[in-house]
């Protein structure tokens, strides 16, 4: 089975429907599944750690996080898929670094984006062999969490991209 987690209801609302995915349950954290996949929102930062239970009742075969991350380059534009974990041939892969609280100032982070959950994920998912990070640029270091539809709309815009590492088609 392929566990997709987002942190925000905003990231996994385009998943749900682009894979048909039906609504199992809201406590303690929201849960959709199909035959193939389950998706996790958990809420942001160490709230990630609720995966722990999902992990421990389920088989497990490969573990994504889909989600939005400020960026410290204001050349980048805003909507950029990258993935943070691996090099993939279609996909920018750059660095990333996991904070408690939203930053605002580029000057105090070294890498390109900055998140809330990705280094718990990698914890807590460390002995799944096939793991994926999806970030995509939601704003340039705005601390503000961005409006739900334009959440959606950039997730909804790159799942094309995604798709075939959920479903084994690359």
């Amino acid at each position: 089975m392929v566990l997709i987690h987002t942190a925000l209801f905003a990231e996994a609302k385009p998943i749900i429907e682009y894979f048909k995915l039906k609504f199992i349950t809201k406590k303690p954290y929201r849960v959709y599944k199909n035959r193939d996949i389950i998706l996790i929102v958990t809420g942001i930062g160490k709230k990630t750690y609720q995966l722990k239970e999902i992990l421990e009742k389920n088989k497990i075969d490969k573990a994504i996080n889909i989600g939005i991350a400020g960026c410290r380059d204001g050349n980048i534009e805003i909507g950029t898929l990258f993935i943070i974990n691996r090099k993939l041939k279609n996909i920018p892969h750059t660095s990333l670094t996991t904070t408690t609280k939203p930053i605002n100032n580029q000057n105090n982070i070294q890498t390109t984006l900055v998140d809330m959950e990705a280094k718990y994920f990698l914890e807590i998912t460390k002995d799944i062999k096939d793991i994926y990070i999806f970030k995509i640029v939601s704003d340039h270091l705005n601390i503000k969490i961005p409006n739900k539809r334009f959440v959606w709309g950039i997730i909804e815009r790159n799942l094309d991209k995604i798709q075939p590492y959920i479903e084994d088609k690359r």
